[in-house]
């Protein structure tokens, strides 16, 4: 399968960011680590195995992408604020400087993003606040609300970053019919902790009427060899 490593100095975040690009053709999919996950973390967990005949006959391309969750909502030494900013310069790295890169590569239009548990929350926060950039999201064993890392502090940065707060104050009609538009998949174990946050976030997304599918998967199912199932199920649309 096709396999591209990239380097280079991002203006967005001021330090050297990496990614790993994996098919050569077809729908673009953004894929997030989970917390404080590097680049080469699906790759190693054989994730890009599982979508080889996707990769090889090119109906998929992967961008697989660095975190700085280290630096932005788990920099517990850092003010709140400060997390939140990092995170935007973050959002911004992938939009100014990782799409356009994509764009350059691959002609097509449709993009998806994809991660699991914290990566989850990028998968959904990015697909929702940009989402005439984004056709797919797909959300493993989520968390969504992220004001459990901002120590009851709020501001612009904080609220237009976590989906259970901006969906529900979203008025503009444009913007709600691009977000009515998206194909919203989430899968997450009925026994996981995080379940709650998977309800919650489709609850939000309905009340608003946008469509989404929450699959609920029984026992546990907060791993890798669940989250390689739940790819297998669900990378090409609804089950």
């Amino acid at each position: 399968m096709h396999r591209e490593y990239h380097k280079w100095y991002s203006p967005s975040l001021q330090r050297e960011m990496e990614l790993l690009i994996f098919g050569h053709a077809g729908a673009r999919v953004l894929i997030f680590p989970t917390s404080k996950g590097r680049f080469y973390e699906w790759q190693d967990r054989g994730m890009m195995n599982t979508l080889r005949e996707q990769l090889e006959r090119g109906w998929l391309q992967c961008y697989c992408v660095d975190s700085v969750d280290a630096e932005s909502w788990y920099n517990w030494g850092a003010h709140p604020g400060y997390r939140a900013w990092r995170h935007h310069q973050y959002f911004n790295y992938l939009t100014d400087e990782v799409l356009p890169l994509s764009r350059s590569k691959n002609g097509n239009p449709f993009m998806m993003t994809l991660g699991a548990s914290f990566g989850a929350y990028h998968a959904m926060a990015f697909g929702l606040k940009y989402p005439h950039l984004v056709g797919r999201i797909l959300a493993f064993s989520g968390f969504f609300d992220i004001r459990g890392f901002t120590e009851g502090y709020s501001d612009d940065y904080v609220y237009y970053n976590n989906p259970v707060q901006f969906i529900p104050g979203e008025h503009d009609g444009g913007r709600l019919a691009a977000l009515r538009r998206l194909d919203i998949i989430m899968a997450a174990g009925r026994d996981d902790r995080l379940i709650g946050q998977s309800r919650t976030v489709s609850g939000v997304l309905w009340g608003k009427g946008i469509g989404n599918a929450l699959r609920e998967w029984d026992g546990w199912s907060h791993d890798w060899p669940y989250w390689q199932h739940m790819l297998q199920r669900y990378i090409g649309g609804h089950d």
